[in-house]
């Protein structure tokens, strides 16, 4: 048996543990950002094609403790590099390290990228060339003060890049957010899911990649494993194998809108990748002129926040307000925004408020119960300010980087 960790989100933890929960995986121990399992590698294929809030996928090489910068280097050098990758392959040593030892941040990079190169020198008197950009191998080090632990990151880029994005916006949600803020949402697939301001599709494609069953990353075509000598591509394929691609329907109506034209041809455009893109319902609409079936349901949105996109947002979220009021009863619907000015504006009080970084915005995700005429006033007025969480979701290419 192998250790993995799968990395997600500061505050997608507990997402992430329900969704291994879900394939098959009951024993699991939370981390910080990250969720711990044992396994073999054909678990490592099988996650990195089907969880959906993980970011990548490590195998942890060893784990030791330090006292001085030399010992990280005579650590690094206990594993055999050569037996993981050959020497034609490129590499590069990310992570973190959060440690007093170390005077220089990226000092401790450079010990195991050392250590390395030396293994392949002693072994076959040659060494593998570093390409930090784009490596086929990703070596994962974490230090935190003396503890340490090197693996081996499978994805190699974080998962989501999907593979099934042809075009974006210029603000477009990040693949993994947008799967997580569907799982933090309660969303039961099976009804009605709403996007007034779809952008490229990112939510919508989520959805209904998550209620037909289909992994998100269906049309990614690498990882970092493949580079990896000991790759079994015989288990990869059968795991390929088992996937269902193609569904004849949804079990759900999904529907979402765009006021820019350009914004909802790009979202039909990412949706047509797929086999359920035509079951998927997108209109060239203002979100308070979109068409939904009664409820229950879910709507999530990510309007504008002042930020990026140009809007008027006191006037924007004040009608957004009115349309949940007049429009959206029986759904929850969910808002992500950096505007404190803007969820003012929407007159309503929140069931429930979650924390959280989307990039380099601090954010909130806010949930808003629209009841039926009967309890027309409880929408104002339900509950407390909710549970207070507080998410990181910045990108995981910038946490990664021992910059």
């Amino acid at each position: 048996m192998i250790t993995i960790v799968v990395k997600t989100f500061f505050g997608l933890e507990e997402v992430l543990q329900e969704e291994l929960a879900e394939l098959g995986y009951k024993e699991t121990e939370k981390l910080n950002r990250a969720v711990r399992l044992k396994g073999t590698w054909k678990d490592v294929y099988y996650l990195n094609l089907h969880v959906r809030c993980a970011l990548s996928v490590l195998v942890e090489l060893r784990t030791f403790q330090i006292r001085t910068e030399d010992d990280l280097y005579k650590e690094a050098s206990k594993v055999d590099w050569t037996e993981l990758f050959s020497v034609d392959k490129t590499f590069a040593i990310k992570g973190a390290v959060n440690s007093t030892i170390f005077k220089h941040s990226q000092f401790p990079f450079l010990l195991v990228k050392d250590a390395v190169a030396d293994a392949f020198r002693d072994k076959v008197n040659d060494r593998p060339d570093v390409n930090v950009k784009t490596p086929q191998v990703v070596i994962d080090l974490y230090v935190r003060e003396k503890e340490g632990t090197l693996s081996v990151n499978t994805s190699g880029l974080p998962l989501f890049h999907r593979g099934y994005r042809q075009s974006a916006g210029e603000a477009p949600l990040n693949e993994v957010v947008a799967a997580g803020l569907i799982r933090l949402s309660g969303w039961d697939r099976k009804s009605t899911f709403v996007d007034p301001f779809c952008g490229s599709g990112t939510l919508l494609i989520e959805a209904a990649l998550l209620a037909s069953g289909i992994p998100s990353n269906i049309e990614r075509t690498h990882y970092a494993f493949k580079n990896l000598k000991n790759f079994d591509s015989e288990s990869w394929e059968e795991i390929l194998g088992n996937v269902q691609h193609i569904v004849k329907s949804l079990p759900c109506t999904i529907v979402g809108s765009d006021i820019d034209p350009e914004m909802a041809m790009k979202a039909k455009r990412n949706l047509r990748a797929f086999s359920f893109g035509r079951f998927v319902e997108v209109t060239v609409d203002p979100f308070d002129a979109i068409t939904v079936p009664e409820g229950p349901g879910v709507l999530i949105c990510n309007p504008p926040y002042g930020e990026r996109l140009d809007a008027n947002v006191q006037e924007l979220y004040a009608a957004m307000g009115d349309f949940f009021k007049n429009s959206m009863k029986g759904y929850d619907c969910w808002v992500i925004s950096s505007s404190e000015t803007g969820f003012k504006s929407l007159g309503l009080r929140p069931d429930r408020k979650i924390r959280l970084y989307n990039g380099d915005l601090e954010c909130s995700f806010r949930k808003f119960s629209i009841y039926d005429g009967s309890k027309k006033g409880k929408y104002m007025v339900n509950g407390e300010e909710g549970d207070h969480q507080e998410a990181d979701l910045s990108s995981d290419e910038e946490m990664a980087s021992g910059e």
